[in-house]
């Protein structure tokens, strides 16, 4: 069996650093080939020396200078590149099999649309590519013969529960709905009125998962389940009305397919993103992840409830951009980006959040996703809008 290279975009991420860590335990299938951070240097240098890429990148010129002398006085041979551009062109190098595109954000949609375009297989976390450019994406990845695999968690679980011949239509496959799982985050419970207040931290603090600070905060607001019924959407060409979303606190059942003879196939398992990122590395094939049996005698009970879309507004906002269709679904991820940086920065309240993204998606037309120059010009303007909004109000 041949060695696959590996190129990870967001190495230093919580998603990178799983991935390493599965790549750790195979190092004769894997080889971590090209790593990309945007400014962890020191967390980054530490990769190269336990990895021996062979090339890394950073976002940055100064910080990519620095740690190329770095490398060279540990002795390694990586090339350090820097900028936007680094990430395309280490995405669709000859010599990598797969790329792991775990960038956050609109960032991550031109490397990974490189890697699409270069027919990589490529191992999606990042949500925001097909939130923002579905359609765009999907033709790159068929016309180049590229290999999708998804790796949020409840997109990876979907995936295994499908037929293998599911993009021909999930009607014809006998599927009737997919049964989009959600923790329903910190604030599941917590009354409206006190939504107000919620502090980053609190908003951070996830019950069951690890996650980065931008897409702990989505949890929280459900913006992020909102975000994965866009890419589900594409994934799995599915109708906004065959995706339904489900709360489940325990985060044990991580997705699941009704069928039309009344069957249910779910994928069960620890909350450990180990295990869909093994998966898709290693598919069709299965390898240890390094991630516990799942013990249904210790869990006990599996809890389902609706989602409480008055509570969520975010979540609401999702499928009505889907359904407006075009760039409404870009405009609205960009004016979270921005919503949520703010919340971060204590500029913005948590409730907040919801409030500016309505009212961008509201203010600017939603046009055809005709091009890559279509998207990012929405993206922009969507930005500007919602940066305006925030600077302009008072926000408790």
């Amino acid at each position: 069996m041949s060695c696959q290279n590996i190129a990870i975009l967001g190495s230093t991420g919580s998603i990178g650093v799983s991935t390493l860590d599965v790549i750790r335990r195979h190092p004769e299938r894997y080889r971590a080939y090209a790593l990309c951070a945007y400014s962890r240097a020191d967390e980054l240098f530490a990769q190269c020396r336990e990895f021996q890429p062979a090339y890394a990148a950073v976002g940055d010129a100064a910080l990519a200078a620095d740690l190329a002398g770095r490398c060279r006085a540990a002795g390694l041979a990586t090339e350090v590149r820097s900028g936007a551009l680094a990430l395309v062109e280490l995405s669709a190098l000859p010599e990598v099999d797969a790329v792991m595109a775990a960038i956050v954000g609109a960032a991550g949609l031109e490397p990974t649309l490189a890697a699409a375009r270069a027919g990589k297989k490529i191992m999606l976390a990042n949500k925001e590519v097909l939130v923002m450019a579905g359609e765009l994406f999907m033709q790159t990845v068929r016309q180049h013969g590229a290999a999708l695999l998804p790796v949020d968690s409840e997109h990876n679980a979907i995936f295994q529960a499908l037929p293998d011949d599911f993009s021909r239509g999930l009607a014809a496959c006998g599927v009737r709905r997919i049964l989009l799982t959600a923790s329903g985050g910190p604030f599941r419970d917590t009354p409206s009125a006190d939504l107000l207040q919620v502090t980053p931290e609190q908003a951070c603090a996830h019950p069951n998962w690890v996650m980065g600070r931008k897409i702990s905060v989505d949890s929280a607001s459900m913006m992020n389940k909102g975000l994965e019924v866009i890419e589900a959407r594409w994934l799995f060409n599915a109708a906004p009305e065959q995706i339904e979303v489900v709360v489940h606190p325990q985060s044990v059942m991580h997705s699941a397919v009704q069928y039309k003879d009344g069957s249910v196939l779910a994928q069960l398992g620890r909350p450990d993103m180990r295990t869909p990122i093994a998966y898709a590395l290693a598919w069709p094939e299965r390898i240890d992840a390094g991630v516990e049996p799942l013990d249904l005698l210790a869990v006990g009970r599996l809890d389902f409830a609706p989602p409480d879309f008055a509570r969520f507004r975010c979540l609401q906002l999702a499928y009505e951009a889907l359904g407006a269709g075009g760039t409404a679904p870009a405009i609205l991820n960009a004016a979270n980006e921005v919503a949520v940086a703010a919340f971060l920065d204590r500029r913005l309240s948590f409730t907040g959040i919801a409030e500016v993204n309505e009212a961008v998606l509201q203010s600017l037309p939603s046009g055809p996703e005709g091009s890559l120059a279509d998207v990012l010009a929405a993206d922009a303007a969507a930005r500007r809008s919602a940066a305006k909004m925030i600077a302009e109000r008072p926000w408790p």
